[in-house]
């Protein structure tokens, strides 16, 4: 839910949030989210698949370098924070709001 949050703050617009929700890959994103993102859920997914085309299509997209080291870290840090919290039971913080 904490990251709905933080959605809803960066995009300010709901019905995108909801269609990134929904389907990321079908919501109305620009080229260069749509590359961030793609990147990011291989490197989730399937990170020993990741070949240095993967950075190159990020650069096409407009990335500089600092700005591909900075998602690689970020999607790095939240896959460690998530599987720690996972591993260790950690339930969702209910007084968050949505």
């Amino acid at each position: 839910m904490h990251h709905r949050r933080g959605l809803r703050r960066l995009l300010k617009d709901d019905d995108l949030v909801a269609a990134v929700e929904a389907d990321w890959q079908t919501a109305p994103l620009s080229d260069a989210r749509r590359a961030m993102l793609t990147y990011a859920v291989k490197l989730t997914r399937t990170p020993g698949d990741m070949v240095e085309a993967d950075v190159v299509a990020l650069r096409d997209a407009g990335f500089s370098d600092r700005d591909v080291l900075d998602i690689a870290e970020v999607t790095g840090y939240y896959a460690y924070a998530n599987r720690i919290a996972d591993g260790l039971g950690i339930a969702i913080e209910d007084w968050l709001p949505e």
